[in-house]
């Protein structure tokens, strides 16, 4: 019997991961989530809490998938302390998917918009060219480094970790580094997932050079089906349209990485 990807479907957390001191990665077995496509999510409810959407992680098992997150608001957090053994609801996939291009390319994370950057990894070709920027606040903050090194192991390939306090890599904003790269060498797809600003630099640095670039937005989320609104970027709903959008489309969005809206669906500057 095929499943309802708008019915919940309830798993068990079989193993917790700490990747820094406010990010973890939660892992269970699904066969249709570990099958996702690079930019999709999940509405991830936890019980007694609330529901929120999260980019499906990989794993290195066959049938699992995973969650990877940074406790934060009410909802991430009640994600977070989620602990072996107890269970959650997953609704999904949703959402479109990152165009991968061929050549050399570039794949700029912030944070846990590391997670999309990894599924994709898992589909370049072993003749891609490829760049991975982490960027993060501090070194105790740098997670998914040593695994993007692995990935790429038969690539010819750099992993740069930038952080904004010095601590560890590069100093400064990840974005510093892309309009240092971008400047440097003409990339066949750029792409990027993070805090806003972090990606409407991105876009506008490759974008303003004419090469191909996507982003995957993240924005304030209630049904991950297109109905509440809560979602919006101008006039995207980004779980509907998106979450990958691509440079053109976002050049001529006068909310990207201008604007947000709170959780009452008021309108406010970044």
């Amino acid at each position: 019997m095929q499943r309802n990807h708008n019915h919940t479907t309830i798993v068990t957390i079989e193993k917790v991961i700490d990747e820094t001191p406010t990010v973890r990665t939660l892992i269970f077995s699904d066969d249709r989530m570990s099958n996702v496509l690079p930019g999709q999510f999940a509405m991830v409810w936890i019980p007694g809490v609330n529901e929120l959407p999260m980019s499906v992680m990989i794993s290195k098992e066959p049938g699992k998938a995973a969650f990877t997150v940074r406790k934060h608001g009410p909802a991430s957090t009640g994600l977070f302390n989620v602990k072996e053994g107890q269970q959650i609801g997953i609704r999904g996939p949703y959402g479109n998917s990152f165009d991968l291009k061929e050549g050399k390319l570039l794949l700029v994370g912030g944070g846990t918009g590391l997670v999309p950057m990894m599924r994709l990894l898992s589909f370049v070709k072993s003749t891609d060219d490829v760049t991975v920027l982490i960027g993060a606040k501090s070194k105790d903050e740098v997670f998914f480094e040593d695994l993007a090194n692995n990935m790429l192991k038969n690539n010819p390939h750099k992993v740069i970790v930038s952080t904004d306090d010095g601590s560890y890599g590069e100093k400064g904003f990840v974005t510093d580094l892309v309009e240092k790269l971008v400047n440097e060498s003409n990339f066949d797809g750029v792409y990027a997932c993070g805090p806003e600003i972090m990606m409407y630099k991105t876009v506008r640095s490759a974008h303003s050079r004419n090469m191909f670039v996507q982003a995957s937005l993240e924005r304030m989320m209630k049904c991950g089906v297109g109905i509440c609104g809560s979602c919006c970027v101008g006039e995207d709903l980004v779980c509907r349209d998106g979450t990958v959008f691509d440079g053109d489309h976002l050049s001529s969005n006068k909310e990207f990485g201008h604007f947000y809206r709170n959780k009452a669906g008021i309108l406010e500057k970044y």
